[in-house]
């Protein structure tokens, strides 16, 4: 990556600025994410966040073991006989389940004797790593390859800040709770947070065999080893979160409010620990960690094409996307990102839910009911809530309870009510799940009463937003820097703002709701709906549609006054079909012309406007999931080639990064020969809509559609990229069918074949 993208030191989390040089709530970095490559575990709601050793803390960064938005854990270090070993290897396995690092002993001199020198590369080491149940499971195998034996002194360094994850992303606190820590065992420490917020939180390690010595901040292995001997050393790490007596009253009336975010599993209780010791306690939650991978992706759609580097970033995606995916008692929910956003997102885990939709239902699903769960039923200025509004965002931390933060259960977004609306009509197209979508009929009324009242702030048939204190959000879209709302000379926008993708939000979620509407019986609701969404469209066009730039405006201000300013935004316009068809070839244009598209991807921002940034957060950067939905936009106008060129530009970037995984984003400059794309230097990965943007891609190019009603599969003008010549796409499924498919591709045209078929649904080619 370039010096200048390293050298950023802070870029917007969701947040707006007390001023343009201080963005709110913003996420400071004095080192890029990528200077070190780090690696990321998820299961539930804890993740960690390790170095390429597998330990944490060692240098200043956002490493740690976290739970329910706390730093559980903030030191982990393993070293032998007071040396660090020397990397072999790191590597998240396949499925993202555990980390296995390969390592060896550095030379190490422990006197002038050189009898009791150990030359390097003689002990091996292999670390595997997992999470699964609230606690981190590590296992330390070493193995003698020295022809005599040999004698280790390994240590396992430790400490827990107990730090709120805004504290980590760099948010002051005037005070905390207080922490202690104890040995409380001969083979076990536990650290103890008391909260400010009333809750006790507990980080407990525990060792086997037992350590040779053991103090508040280490445990400390005497390791000996025959020639071509074997041990293990392991370490888990238990996180606890529970409610204290002290403030239990003041609480429990706040929280009753609050949804069930946690996993429906049960929490890890000491009798969990197998009396044969660590070694088999972490054995069998391997294997149950193993099963609980596989069931979760045991009905999934899945895709296997011709180019197996497209494969690995498909199984990367298929991994990442079910990394993510938190069980909830509402069902599938997929949180947002690792390390700064590991929770409930309504507009992120909405978008996943849309592009996964043909891969896998059952994450809409659990989406749609989650978001009816905490639907916002009153007016509270603090959280941004009005009735029927959905949720932004949910956090767990002691600063979110506390209300120094507002994220608690936060509804500062303009955009994820039509969107919840928009996502349950695609769901009912779909799979004709009517028993759900009457069960959250009431929040589809109540979320598009929302938006023709408080969405709809001076009856102009827009939607637009502001916040409502100065503690929330103040830009409320999904560009949500504090600078990327603004006119053609640079200027920011001044609210109430209407933006441009949220108007073609709106209009997709009444068609959508109309069609609901029809199929519940409230023929006079579908009718009304349907005229509105007409109304809408007109007066879209009128106002948006911009003839000196080709393209609609960014959003139009408090005075109505349009940001002329060209932007991706103008995509989601296609992607919900509000555009006009004749101003498609215009819009297709822009986005594809050399200032929006980079080669890589399409910029947020198009090159040459006023704020334009390619390292930017959000203007002139390029997302993977913005660029989805430009795709599937263009497709829908039947501009497949530009389609099927941004997935060419976006595979190509994937090829270029670890794992073959999308990042959250990349920096937008202009692609060059023989290098790769700019990382951008604090972006999340895994992140969910990156993670099923290719999914999303190969439905644009192939025209897939799915209709219950019709009971029909259709593949409408399919193409195919260059980069991939068959596509085999297993248990493809609508209603109560499952097929088998092969597409391949001759020149310019595509053939589909029905490999296997069971139910009755049609296949459709449509040219």
């Amino acid at each position: 990556m370039t010096d200048t993208a390293t050298a950023l030191a802070a870029f917007p989390a969701p947040g707006a600025p007390s001023d343009e040089n201080l963005p709110q709530y913003h996420i400071e970095a004095q080192h890029s994410l990528i200077e070190r490559p780090l690696r990321s575990l998820k299961h539930g709601d804890a993740f960690a966040v390790l170095d390429s050793y597998g330990d944490i803390g060692v240098f200043p960064g956002p490493e740690g073991l976290y739970f329910q938005d706390t730093r559980f854990l903030s030191r982990l270090q393993l070293t032998v006989e007071g040396q660090r070993p020397m990397l072999l290897g790191s590597v998240i396995q396949d499925d993202n389940g555990a980390l296995s690092v390969d390592l060896t002993t550095p030379d190490i001199r422990l006197d002038a004797n050189d009898e009791t020198s150990i030359p390097r590369e003689l002990i091996a080491l292999e670390r595997t790593k997992f999470l699964f149940r609230g606690t981190c499971y590590d296992r330390i195998g070493l193995r003698n390859y020295d022809t005599r034996p040999r004698h280790l002194r390994l240590r396992v360094s430790f400490d827990a800040d107990f730090r709120d994850l805004f504290e980590v992303r760099g948010s002051n606190r005037p005070r905390q709770g207080e922490r202690t820590v104890a040995v409380t065992g001969e083979d076990e420490v536990t650290f103890r947070y008391a909260g400010l917020d009333g809750r006790a939180r507990t980080t407990r390690l525990c060792f086997g065999p037992r350590p040779a010595r053991i103090a508040e901040e280490f445990a400390e292995f005497e390791v000996r080893l025959a020639p071509g001997g074997r041990a293990s050393v392991f370490v888990r790490v238990v996180c606890e979160s529970t409610q204290a007596d002290q403030g239990a009253g003041r609480l429990a009336a706040v929280g009753s409010a609050l949804p069930p975010t946690s996993p429906v599993y049960p929490k890890p209780l000491r009798a969990q620990v197998h009396p044969k010791g660590e070694g088999m306690t972490f054995a069998l939650a391997y294997r149950d960690a193993r099963r609980d991978l596989r069931a979760a992706t045991a009905n999934i759609t899945t895709i296997e094409s011709s180019n197996d580097q497209f494969n690995e970033a498909a199984c990367r995606s298929t991994a990442d996307l079910y990394m993510l995916a938190t069980r909830t008692p509402h069902g599938i929910y997929p949180y947002a990102g690792i390390p700064w956003y590991s929770t409930v997102f309504g507009r992120d885990g909405i978008i996943t839910a849309m592009m996964a939709l043909w891969i896998d239902p059952e994450i809409a699903r659990g989406v749609l009911r989650y978001l009816a769960a905490t639907q916002a039923k009153t007016v509270d200025p603090a959280a941004d809530a009005q009735p029927g509004k959905v949720l932004h965002e949910t956090r767990n931390g002691e600063m979110a309870i506390l209300g120094e933060v507002p994220f608690r259960l936060y509804y500062g977004t303009i955009d994820a009510t039509p969107l919840f609306v928009m996502l349950a009509g695609q769901y009912f197209e779909q799979t004709g799940d009517r028993a759900t979508i009457e069960a959250i009929w009431p929040n589809i009324t109540a979320a598009l009463a929302w938006i023709d009242t408080y969405g709809d702030r001076d009856g102009d048939g827009f939607v637009e937003y502001a916040r409502e204190t100065e503690k929330g959000l103040a830009n409320q879209g999904w560009k949500d820097s504090h600078d990327s709302i603004f006119h053609a000379d640079g200027r920011m926008a001044q609210g109430p703002i209407a933006l441009c993708e949220v108007q073609g939000y709106v209009y997709a979620a009444k068609r959508g709701a109309a069609k609901l509407a029809a199929e519940l019986g409230h023929a006079a609701l579908s009718e009304r709906l349907k005229a509105e969404a007409d109304r809408l469209r007109t007066a879209f066009d009128k106002a948006f549609f911009l003839e000196e730039l080709g393209t609609y405006a960014l959003a139009l201000d408090g005075d109505k006054r349009p940001c002329a300013v060209r932007s991706s935004n103008a995509g989601h316009a296609l992607f919900t079909g509000i555009a006009l068809p004749e101003r498609a070839a215009r819009v297709a244009e822009a986005l594809m012309s050399k200032d929006g598209f980079s080669g890589w991807g399409v910029r947020t921002i198009a090159q040459g406007e006023a704020r334009y940034n390619p390292m930017s957060y959000h203007n002139g950067s390029i997302w993977p999931h913005d660029n989805a939905l430009c795709a599937l936009g263009l497709a829908r106008y039947g501009y497949k080639r530009e389609a099927a060129r941004i997935f060419e530009g976006q595979h190509g970037a994937a090829l270029y990064q670890e794992g073959r995984r999308l990042p959250e984003l990349f920096c937008g400059f202009v692609q060059r020969k023989q290098r790769g794309p700019t990382n951008y230097p604090v972006a999340c990965s895994p992140q969910a809509w990156a993670a099923v943007a290719p999914f999303a891609f190969l439905a644009a190019c192939l025209g897939l559609e799915l209709r219950h009603d019709r009971n029909r599969i259709r593949f409408r003008d399919p193409i195919l990229p260059g980069f991939l010549d068959e596509v085999l796409i297993r248990n493809l499924k609508l209603g109560g069918s499952r097929v088998d498919l092969l597409l391949h591709r001759h020149g310019a045209d595509v053939t589909v074949n029905v490999l296997k078929r069971r139910g009755d649904a049609q296949v459709v080619l449509l040219k």
